[in-house]
């Protein structure tokens, strides 16, 4: 079976998976912003303040991604009808639930980050000599 059938494939007999969905959820999570910014937007914040704690990223790829998370119903914008307006941006319940599905993934990251190094640096070394 290739990657491609891999990906594609039902995880069991009893639960049928569209093609491509699950590529397109993996398209969704692996923009290098889209996760830091649903943790961000996990309470209400307004560009400005989720610009600021957001360290290194452009103004336009901020909303590029912002705009895309909203497209995709991950991200609720609301407009709020003041002088001057105020936009806030907040995470969806599927943009939750996303962010919950992914703590096994980071978790998992994070306590392998130290193999995963020195597996590196194995192989580096090995190439070397």
């Amino acid at each position: 079976m290739s990657l491609r059938d891999a990906a594609v494939a039902p995880l069991s007999r009893n639960e049928p998976t569209r093609p491509g969905a699950l590529e397109e959820a993996l398209d969704r999570v692996s923009g290098k912003w889209t996760i830091p910014i649903l943790s961000a937007v996990r309470r209400p914040l307004r560009f400005t303040q989720l610009e600021r704690s957001m360290h290194g990223i452009s103004r336009r790829m901020l909303t590029l991604t912002l705009r895309s998370l909203e497209r995709d119903g991950l991200v609720v914008r609301t407009v709020h009808p003041t002088v001057p307006p105020k936009v806030e941006y907040v995470v969806s319940e599927p943009g939750q639930e996303l962010l919950d599905s992914l703590a096994p993934l980071i978790a998992w990251a994070e306590r392998n980050r130290p193999l995963v190094e020195g597996a590196r640096c194995a192989y580096r070394d090995r190439d070397v000599a």
